[in-house]
This record gives structure tokens, C-alpha cells and sequence, in this order.
């Protein structure tokens, strides 16, 4: 068979393995893993990712308050074949010490600003820090709120930045499993409740970014004991009160990828792209995995890669 026939054919099972649920307005087509891995004793753990616009660039933050950036190497169809470590960072408190792992450093969310500024949530001691630059000490603001169902382990762990800087934090948990969870906004140097968003039971959040298309995208994920986990993402309009449109456009099987954490959303030239990382606990069982996906109406037809 011509390989142009064997790419169309690989197009349309992807679609077909990974689409959407019917009511959802658009697909979610699979494009690529890769397995990261580096020796270093600080590698592992990430609950964070951030790609740049124009895809070329990462910063990766593990669960141990370490903060990694450099290059994303991808191949001519655009799919990631290494990530080129250019620094990487113990990031500190507001005083300059180093942050210490577990309750004090307890890094979950990430988000990048457009300054570069970067920001993280923490679980544990729940806060958001920021950071103007990851080699100094972070910056100190208000305490978020705290809100029902909050613990120590499941505090404010999704993040995500909208196009006009303000902050939007997500806790892992709301006050019981039919309680919708509650969405923080920070702006001007103030947090509010800015919506909600429906939960099903079993689902958590674990990370948020806004879209180039102006959507909010939703990682949760769903843990199946010795089955591993499934992951699912949704989007949906973060519009006061009550986030409105809310789709499911992808639900994963379990143990079809490692424990998803971080999502990154961003333009890659064709259309909106997903790209996610895996949180492997620092145990040799588990991986860090790049995972990404692309975005297309529900009626067009799948794009080659």
C-alpha cells in the first residue's frame, strides 16, 4: 500500500480510537507520545506543563517545587521526538530559601504569563506564588480562599492564565462528590469566586489552560487503583456565576497513558493543540509521558500528520 494511503488510514483510526463523545462540537485526534526521562534526582513528579506559542519552548514543574525549561524538539509532521533541558531551577519562598518537598512544597499548577512571569499553585500549604524570574524568590501575595472539600492533598492543584492576566485557580476537590467545584480568580490584587463547574464524581481537576480560540480546557483525572488511571478533558466558557457550554471532547482508557497532569493548549499553525505530561510518583513503574492531540470541528475530516 502507498504510504500516503497507509498515513490516511492511520488518520482515520486515530479518529475513530480517539474522537470525542457524539455531543461534543469538535474531535480530539491523537498525534504523538514521548517518553522523557533524565537521571538527575529532581526529575520526575511533574504536575505541570507550559508550551510557547509557537510550540518550540517548554517549562515543566514537578511536585517537588523544581522548575524545568529549554526546547521541544519535534520531527518535520510536528510530533515530539526530545525535550532539550536549557535550565532548570529549586525554586524558593519568599524569604530565598529553597522550598522543601511535601506541605511547604507542594508544587501542583503552572501557568506562564505573557511577561514570562510564571505562576504556581501549591496544595499542602495552599497558596499561589509568583515568580518574575525562577532563580529568585517568588513574590508574595493573598492567601486564596480557603473552600469546602480542601485538604492537604486536595487543595488548589488546576491553573491557568487568561489573555488579559488574570489567575484562575481550581481545587482538587469540592465539598462532596455531587458539589459543583468552585473557581478563583485573582485580579488586581484580590481573589474572588468567579463560577463553578459541574463535577462527576469520579473525576478530578488536575489542569487548566486557556485556549488561542478563547476556550477553558479541563484535565481531570480518574484513579482505578491497580488499573491505573484514565484521563479526561472538557472545555467549556468560564462565564461568571456558572462556566457555560461545558464539553467533553476526549475520555481516555485506563492505563492508556500514564497519570496525566499538565495540560498546555496553544496554536501549532493547523489548528488548536493539547499537549499534556504524566506524573510518574518518582517510581520506576511509571513514566513521564509527553502526550499530545489536535483539535478539529467535529464534521471536518482528520488531517494527516
Amino acid at each position: 500500500m502507498p504510504d500516503h494511503r497507509h498515513r490516511a488510514l492511520g488518520a482515520i483510526l486515530s479518529s475513530l480510537l480517539f474522537a470525542a463523545p457524539a455531543h461534543a462540537g469538535a474531535v480530539l485526534d491523537y498525534v504523538g507520545t514521548y517518553v522523557w526521562s533524565r537521571e538527575e534526582d529532581s526529575f520526575g513528579g511533574f504536575s505541570g506543563v507550559e508550551i510557547s506559542p509557537d510550540g518550540r519552548e517548554f517549562h515543566a514543574l514537578t511536585d517537588r517545587s523544581h522548575l524545568y525549561w529549554g526546547r521541544v524538539q519535534r520531527d518535520p509532521r510536528g510530533i515530539v521526538r526530545d525535550m532539550v533541558v536549557a535550565g532548570r531551577a529549586h525554586l524558593q519562598d519568599s524569604k530565598g530559601e529553597p522550598l522543601p518537598p511535601g506541605y511547604i512544597g507542594d508544587s501542583e499548577g503552572l501557568a506562564v504569563g505573557t511577561r514570562n512571569d510564571i505562576w504556581i499553585s501549591f496544595e499542602g500549604l495552599d497558596r499561589i506564588a509568583r515568580y518574575d524570574d525562577p532563580d529568585r524568590p517568588a513574590v508574595t501575595l493573598p492567601r486564596p480562599p480557603e473552600l469546602p472539600g480542601m485538604g492537604q492533598n486536595a487543595g488548589l492543584e488546576a491553573l491557568a492564565i487568561r489573555q488579559d492576566g488574570t489567575v484562575f485557580a481550581i481545587p482538587e476537590r469540592s465539598a462532596d462528590p455531587e458539589t459543583p467545584f468552585t473557581v478563583l480568580s485573582f485580579a488586581d490584587d484580590a481573589w474572588s469566586k468567579h463560577t463553578t463547574i459541574r463535577r462527576d464524581p469520579r473525576w478530578r481537576p488536575v489542569g487548566a489552560d486557556f485556549g488561542p480560540d478563547g476556550w477553558f480546557y479541563l484535565l481531570e483525572r480518574n484513579f482505578h487503583g491497580i488499573l491505573g488511571f484514565s484521563s479526561r478533558i472538557r472545555r467549556m466558557h468560564l462565564t461568571p456565576g456558572q462556566a457555560q457550554d461545558d464539553e467533553i471532547l476526549l475520555e481516555t482508557k485506563p492505563l492508556q497513558y500514564d497519570n496525566l497532569e499538565g495540560l498546555s493548549v496553544w496554536d501549532d499553525g493547523t489548528g488548536t493543540r493539547l499537549t499534556m505530561i504524566s506524573d510518574d510518583n518518582f517510581l520506576f513503574v511509571q513514566r513521564t509521558e509527553i502526550v499530545e492531540y489536535r483539535l478539529r470541528p467535529e464534521n471536518a475530516p482528520p488531517r494527516e500528520n
